[in-house]
């Protein structure tokens, strides 16, 4: 069963999906539905016995293209709807225990493309206003399925934390004449203490108003408001720089470094344009080599974030940070 239910206090729709308390979790490697499929071996998702990048419809989606009629009938105050979208998983590598920060630039490079390709395929679908592109990394995020890999999520909605920042950026353009995204970078690159690393295309900083110790956001140095308007230079620069990220967040404390990545970009309801700025925001959830953040009473009841950090310090020591060197950077 899957359905939307509005919540009017928080105006957001909340999505119900009782079948996902089924889905696969933790199996053991040699029972991993995300490996290749080996000669007489486990059936998984991918009836090969090697592959590159792989994107396939998740099994236990939350959203569905052919979405069942809800369970309950809504009312004027409590609305219910389908739970129409599409939930696709993407497989960065057929290695079970492989390392992204360890593969080649080149396999950044292909990633690009696809999440572009399935940014612009899924979008076209008059049902889905919005696609999502993400990654939960390691089990202090909740990951059930340790093979690397990510997530797409095409929603039939603006999701409400995208619209908020959206609407900040609409009003900071009908205010001051431009996108505020693009005045958050240049305050940024004016200060320069916060900023991690850049190329000609992208910039990655712990902003200003982290929230993790650790959190950084990627932007685009020009103003394009989605992945559809990437050009092959942009396409590299943005694998050369989350390549190298993510190689500074593996050496920081010497182990794979768990974390959320969020892609935000423009609607595909075909609106944001001129407000919607491409960028990606990481969520590591260490704050030392050995003590996690938790969401706790502030940040989970009330939605304020403490920071026991200065972004400014954290960025000196994430930008000092050597990434290991590789042929092909």
């Amino acid at each position: 069963m899957s359905e939307l239910r509005w919540n009017p206090i928080l105006k957001e729709w909340v999505i119900t999906a009782t079948h996902r308390q089924n889905r696969t979790f933790k199996p053991p490697k040699d029972f991993c539905p995300l490996c290749p499929t080996r000669e007489g071996g486990f059936p998984t998702e991918v009836p090969a016995e090697d592959y590159d990048i792989v994107v396939f419809q998740n099994r236990f989606p939350s959203l569905q293209p052919d979405a069942p009629e809800p369970d309950i009938e809504g009312s004027e105050l409590y609305p219910v709807d389908l739970a129409q979208g599409i939930c696709e998983v993407v497989l960065f590598t057929s290695e079970h225990e492989g390392v992204m920060s360890q593969q080649p630039l080149s396999k950044f490079e292909k990633l690009v493309k696809v999440w572009k390709d399935r940014y612009q395929e899924l979008g076209k679908k008059d049902f889905i206003d919005y696609v999502y592109i993400f990654e939960n990394k390691g089990e202090e995020v909740g990951v059930t399925l340790h093979h690397p890999h990510g997530q797409i999520y095409a929603y039939p909605f603006i999701p409400p934390i995208i619209e908020r920042e959206l609407n900040s950026s609409k009003e900071h353009l009908e205010k001051e004449g431009e996108c505020l995204f693009c005045r958050v970078l240049r305050e940024e690159k004016e200060d320069g203490r916060r900023i991690i690393a850049s190329n000609k295309s992208f910039t990655a900083v712990i902003p200003f108003f982290a929230r993790y110790t650790y959190e950084v956001h990627i932007y685009a140095n020009k103003h394009l408001p989605s992945m559809a308007e990437f050009g092959p230079e942009e396409e590299k620069d943005l694998a050369r720089i989350l390549k190298l990220l993510i190689m500074k967040y593996d050496n920081l404390f010497e182990f794979v470094f768990p974390y959320i990545m969020c892609i935000h970009q423009q609607p595909t309801d075909g609106s944001g344009f001129d407000y919607s700025h491409f960028h990606i925001e990481f969520y590591p959830p260490y704050r030392t080599k050995d003590k996690l953040k938790y969401l706790a009473g502030s940040e989970a009841g009330a939605g304020t974030f403490i920071n026991g950090s200065l972004a400014e310090n954290k960025a000196a020591v994430l930008r000092e940070t050597s990434p290991v060197s590789f042929e092909d950077m």
